[in-house]
């Protein structure tokens, strides 16, 4: 019979993300069926999933973890920010529309329903579900129609386990302080706690970890140290990405304000011999990079506009002008481009808008979203590259014509006459060995790094960090079968 846990957090960004994945892993290695799942997902940050939609890319992950293919199911509710008060609304891996945040908070609990719908079916193939939370449920004044954290717990019946984050310190008040807000339907669905990303000896914190215990009733599963490769493993969320001090090349990657899609910068991040930074705004762009990489964007005429309120075009073209290279990638490359027409306003205001001119192509937002998985070759060299589209518009003119991959026997983005400016609406390229290792020597790197082996063995790194740090025996015995449709 399938049983259910699900970690919240005391807030954001305290860790739940990779201790579900190790946690999946974990589980899996002990001869379990495991799913991930994460009722409501805000983040830009998408994958394409197997069965032809959306998901977070935490979710894929931990689906990575559980050894089991990426489904629409494991994130059926995904909010991908568009503007500073809206949403592009995901159900069930397919785009519903746009809809404002205040309008949101008052109809999200009509998608209740599809959330226990998807997670029913995870139920009907695992042994064991793993639920994720999203912010805190110390949120009171969201508390209403909530199906991302309490709401979900009590509907669907399943036993939480409250994560504290101590490296900001305030963790005994995180914990604590949550108990104290939490109203009496909400604090009997939360069965322990466990305290994430301790530095130091563990033990130096024993004496927090019983005065916790005492205040809150709830048991201890763990106080678990950092764990220091999880760098190693994909960015969840803008906040996320950092710059990475590697070797004598720089990949140079501008910060913008709706970046999506990025995970083209881990495995780069990865190279021993690359140095990747990113450019917060109100930063030039470095003069000393080899290679300008711009990248995804929910909202690319919006993050246009942003990227020359900074300045970093003319920092750009003066790059070009000193023979660097670019590469615009999804949004990234619709901005290098002479025009972005949005007849419909898909993408904000109807209307066109210039460029940056570094390609002889334009772009037309119009047609459906595209959201599929793709296998690829490089041309001329005729590497194997894996990658997935996800992207609305149309780009075509002349640099068109020498295309630098190809799909299907489908000619597949554009390049200069120098070939050192490119783009393609290709997500995902960077992780295929043989072509990542063949495009870093053009800018004088040398890599021998085999990336998703990488990936492979730091989820199993981490699934024993947490046999070693967690009582897991406990965890287990506290998830229960769910409230099923």
């Amino acid at each position: 019979m399938v049983r259910a846990i699900m970690i919240q957090g005391t807030g954001s960004n305290v860790g739940k993300s990779v201790l579900v994945a190790g946690l999946a892993r974990a589980y899996t290695r002990r001869g379990l069926r495991v799913a991930p799942f994460k009722p409501q997902n805000m983040s830009n940050h998408a994958a394409v999933t197997e069965d032809g939609g959306e998901i977070g890319r935490a979710q894929a992950l931990q689906a990575r973890a559980a050894m089991r293919p990426t489904h629409t199911d494991m994130n059926p509710i995904l909010l991908k920010p568009e503007t500073d008060t809206g949403a592009q609304i995901i159900v069930q891996g397919q785009r519903k529309g746009t809809m404002k945040a205040g309008d949101y908070r008052k109809d999200k609990s009509k998608l209740l329903g599809a959330a226990l719908e998807s997670f029913d079916r995870l139920c009907g193939d695992a042994d064991l579900v793993l639920v994720e939370g999203a912010g805190s449920p110390a949120e009171t004044n969201l508390r209403k129609g909530d199906i991302a954290n309490m709401g979900f717990a009590c509907v669907a019946d399943v036993p939480v386990v409250l994560v504290g984050d101590i490296h900001h310190g305030g963790v005994i008040a995180q914990i604590v302080g949550t108990q104290a807000v939490l109203d009496a339907g909400d604090l009997a669905m939360i069965r322990g706690f466990a305290i994430n990303r301790f530095r130091g000896d563990v033990s130096l914190f024993d004496e927090g970890r019983d005065d916790i215990a005492a205040r809150t009733g709830w048991p201890c599963l763990g106080v678990v140290p950092w764990f220091n490769d999880a760098w190693r493993l994909p960015a969840e969320d803008m906040m996320d990405i950092r710059s990475h001090s590697g070797g004598t090349c720089k990949v140079v990657v501008p910060q913008l304000e709706r970046m999506a899609n990025f995970d083209d910068l881990d495995p780069l991040s990865a190279e021993p011999g690359v140095t990747v930074e990113i450019i917060p705004p109100g930063r030039p762009l470095p003069g000393d990079a080899d290679l300008v990489l711009l990248p995804g964007s929910k909202s690319t005429i919006g993050d246009l506009a942003f990227f020359r309120a900074q300045g970093w075009d003319i920092d750009l073209y003066a790059h070009v002008r000193r023979g660097g290279h670019v590469l615009g990638l999804c949004g990234g490359f619709q901005m290098l481009g002479k025009t972005i027409a949005d007849p419909e306003g898909v993408d904000g205001s109807a209307g066109t808008v210039d460029g940056l001119g570094l390609l002889d192509v334009t772009t037309t937002m119009a047609g459906k979203k595209r959201v599929t998985l793709r296998t690829a070759r490089s041309v001329p060299d005729n590497d194997p590259v894996t990658g997935y589209e996800i992207h609305m518009g149309r780009t075509e003119g002349p640099d068109c014509n020498r295309a630098w991959l190809e799909i299907d026997s489908r000619p597949e983005g554009a390049a200069d006459k120098t070939g050192r400016i490119r783009g393609s609406y290709l997500h995902g390229i960077f992780s295929s060995d043989a072509f990542r290792a063949r495009y870093l020597r053009e800018l004088g790197a040398v890599s021998d790094l085999l990336y998703e082996d990488g990936v492979e063995e730091t989820l199993d790194a981490l699934a024993d960090h947490l046999e070693q740090h967690m009582d897991l025996d406990h965890l287990l015995n506290l998830a229960q079968p769910p409230k099923r449709l």
